[in-house]
């Protein structure tokens, strides 16, 4: 028995963490003694903002009036998803009481926090998703107030898809902030009057570093570092659709680690010669986020028996984790570590962090290991997973490559491409217009 690593990450998430903790400093201590006027200033700097920050309703339709009928469809779609699985968690969440010796009687009562503070990038990617993932579940889980932050978009206010993709999940307050300056306002509650009980969504190095600093003051879904994840394969396993997915997910930024573990030399040498060949298909802001990932932070692993697979990936605790093996059921119940689980490739981490109905704000850097990701008892460590049948994926698939392909991920588009073309040849099904930059 052995594990041998073909392929050995150079770097690791924490490389670029005292760097981030410093700048965080300065600007929350800033935040705190100048209050409204310091974010603004900082609103002003950091994204060339100077507009309304709180928006009213006036000014929200006005924004998301030119969305096609067809954007708002597949938004509400997934936002349906999300929400439905949301309410089921809800469901599965019970209050009780029981007379636990004579006269003594015992019980649960389990109560929404009052008020949510729900951040959603728009960096590099305009993350429409990451809108009806925190927003919608936390409606869900009964918060009767939601505050969402979201940057202004290339200095035209909040991406009016993200905007759409907000007042559809049902957030009770909009407000036109990014990075620190925004996970600080909601903290304080500065222009709502309503400090945040807890603050969740996605971000990059810094957000990440805000949220952890100020964890104590107010809660948060997870301690994140950059997007990850592994796949588990086996020699049954197709070695484009598990290039396609690591590239998809390396796509995320420069500091996203994909990790392949596999017990087939054939399929970690295809997929070693496949990765180069796929980055360099993609458009450039990915291609460069997807190659340095890979670069730097990409590994592949091999392994002699699956209990050893197994053993490295519960060591990884990795965010997103696939498992592209024959007998799924075993590896369902093998597998204890990580942010979410998905069973086959028919499922992959781009319908997860778009449309399938599981969150997709997860654990990352080990958290899995101890942690879930953001559902309703966030609000109020489930684990949760995915297993697709092909006809159920072809309905997916579309909407999944649509979604991605607006957001300007043509990375995670191509793991619904490759699917479709392998499932359903010759259809004629819209996918979106191919990403050009």
């Amino acid at each position: 028995m052995a594990i041998t690593h073909l392929k050995t990450a150079t770097k690791t998430p924490e490389t670029e963490t005292d760097a981030a903790r410093a700048v965080v400093t300065e600007m929350l201590a800033a935040i705190e003694s100048g209050g409204e006027q310091a974010v603004r200033d900082y609103a002003l700097k950091l994204d060339k903002w100077d507009g309304a920050i709180v928006l009213d309703q006036g000014a929200i339709a006005e924004r998301i009036r030119d969305v096609p009928q067809a954007v708002k469809d597949d938004i509400s779609f997934a936002a349906g998803q999300v929400r439905r699985f949301a309410e089921a968690q809800r469901a599965s969440c019970q209050d009780f009481s029981l007379e636990i010796s004579p006269g003594l009687r015992l019980g649960q009562k389990l109560v929404p926090v009052n008020t949510a503070g729900c951040y959603v990038p728009t960096g590099r990617y305009a993350h429409i998703a990451s809108a009806y993932m925190s927003v919608a579940t936390a409606k869900a889980a009964g918060v009767k107030t939601v505050v969402a932050c979201s940057a202004p978009f290339r200095g035209q206010g909040i991406h009016p898809h993200v905007l759409y993709a907000l007042t559809v999940a049902g957030a009770d307050i909009i407000m036109c902030l990014g990075g620190v300056q925004a996970i600080a306002a909601m903290s304080f509650g500065l222009f709502t009057g309503q400090p945040a009980d807890i603050i969740v969504g996605p971000g990059n190095k810094f957000v990440a570093e805000a949220k952890r600093m100020l964890f104590g003051k107010v809660g948060i879904d997870v301690f994140a570092g950059p997007s990850e994840v592994a796949v588990l394969a086996d020699d049954t396993a197709d070695p484009l659709i598990v290039a396609t997915d690591l590239v998809g997910q390396a796509e995320h930024g420069h500091e996203s680690p994909a990790w392949l573990i596999t017990s087939s030399r054939r399929i970690a040498d295809e997929v070693a010669r496949l990765m180069p060949e796929l980055i360099a298909t993609l458009p450039p802001t990915a291609r460069d986020a997807a190659g340095a990932a890979w670069r730097d932070y990409g590994e592949i692993v091999l392994c002699d028996t699956r209990e050893e697979m197994v053993a490295v990936s519960d060591r990884y605790a990795c965010e997103h984790l696939e498992v592209h093996c024959s007998d799924l059921d075993w590896w369902h119940g093998a597998l204890s570590n990580y942010g979410s689980l998905f069973l086959g490739e028919e499922t992959n981490v781009a319908f997860g962090d778009k449309v399938s109905g599981p969150n997709h704000i997860l654990p990352t850097k080990f958290a899995a290991r101890y942690s879930a990701g953001l559902s309703v008892h966030k609000f109020l460590k489930p684990l949760t997973w995915q297993r697709m049948d092909r006809a159920a994926c072809q309905r997916i698939a579309p909407v999944s490559a649509r979604i991605s392909r607006l957001e300007g991920m043509e990375a995670h588009a191509r793991t619904s491409d490759a699917r479709m073309a392998k499932y359903a040849p010759g259809s004629t099904i819209d996918l979106g217009r191919p990403v050009e930059v």
